[in-house]
């Protein structure tokens, strides 16, 4: 059953950062916390802790630091989309979020999607405002299996020389 739900977490930046990560829509989970990356068994918290060797955050609080030490952004592409549960695949009516209040208020020259639907739809509705190429990254999903942990914190490793 799909419902049409407006995306509920504010953007998470400051002035110094340099890099943005763009999911696609939070989970019901990350709803449900009202935090990027909520579900237990999604890996973003864990590859950006080991790329960075840093302890793994617990809190909300903790996950805020260390992207924003690192100067790491965070929001997704869609503002609103009518969605069933937390499946991109079922995304439709996509409106996208407005990056300007991020790109004009920090010194991000890097954009980076966390997955192919993120990119897709970056590409799609953003990057005609933006101009900024946006790389495309493995999910840190559960549903993209086929990544073991290890694979997915080489493949985000580019996220450092940003």
């Amino acid at each position: 059953d799909s419902t049409h739900i407006v995306h509920p977490i504010p953007p998470l930046y400051d002035a110094e950062c340099r890099t943005l990560i763009l999911g696609s829509f939070p989970s019901v989970k990350s709803r449900e916390a009202m935090f990027f990356y909520g579900h237990p068994q999604n890996r973003y918290w864990k590859v950006i802790a080991r790329l960075f060797d840093e302890p793994f955050p617990e809190t909300i609080e903790e996950k805020k630091h260390l992207v924003l030490s690192h100067h790491i952004a965070m929001w997704d592409t869609i503002r609103s989309c009518t969605i069933a549960g937390s499946s991109d695949s079922s995304i439709r009516n996509v409106v996208p979020n407005d990056l300007s209040v991020i790109l004009n208020n920090s010194k991000v020259k890097k954009i980076f999607c966390n997955g192919a639907t993120s990119h897709k739809l970056y590409m799609k509705y953003l990057y005609p405002e933006t101009k900024i190429e946006a790389v495309k990254l493995p999910s840190t999903s559960p549903a993209n299996a086929a990544f073991t942990l290890d694979r997915l914190v080489k493949e985000w490793r580019v996220i450092k020389g940003a």
